[in-house]
């Protein structure tokens, strides 16, 4: 199994979410990251939906989502021709005599501190899903309180853009 990454344009309106993820659901499939916000354009919402599964699996569900009357393109997010990125917050334990270890780990990752009490840092890293991932692992042991994870946001490099729609006006 491994993961892919569907980038899809939908209606920007109530129930669109519930829909599509009920979509998945049915079909027994778990959804890993989900990020959903606001385009340029107030009729849409942009939706980055990441899943582990085979090639008939993401096959089968963009084919699924394509149905679906609020979906208005839909692509696949390839690691050569995107990029990905997620933000988190994570807050660590760090007394006194450990902070100095963990502010030399924020260098190194390039993390920003944007909360500092007595007992704990609140430290922000934006990157590629691994690039997080690896930062958990080694200010793990220093004791992590509460994390929180935007969920993934991907964009095609070059010229090509998602919101090219053809005949826009008929498809809202």
């Amino acid at each position: 199994m491994k993961k892919h990454t569907i980038t899809a344009l939908v209606s920007n309106r109530s129930g669109v979410l519930t829909r599509i993820s009920g979509l998945f659901a049915r079909r027994g499939f778990n959804i890993d990251s989900l990020c959903v916000c606001a385009t340029e354009d107030e009729k849409l919402s942009r939706m980055t939906i990441v899943l582990n599964g085979d090639d008939y699996t993401l096959a089968q569900m963009t084919k699924q989502m394509d149905k679906l009357i609020d979906v208005k393109k839909i692509a696949v997010a390839g690691e050569d021709g995107s990029i990905f990125r997620e933000l988190l917050l994570i807050k660590v334990s760090a007394p006194a005599e450990k902070r100095s270890e963990l502010i030399e780990i924020k260098e190194v990752y390039k993390a920003k501190i944007v909360d500092l009490s007595p007992e704990s840092l609140i430290l922000e890293l934006t990157g590629e899903p691994n690039k997080l991932d690896g930062f958990i692992k080694v200010v793990e042991p220093y004791g992590i309180l509460e994390m929180a994870r935007t969920g993934v946001t991907a964009l095609s490099r070059g010229g090509s853009c998602l919101n090219d729609l053809t005949d826009y006006n008929e498809l809202i």
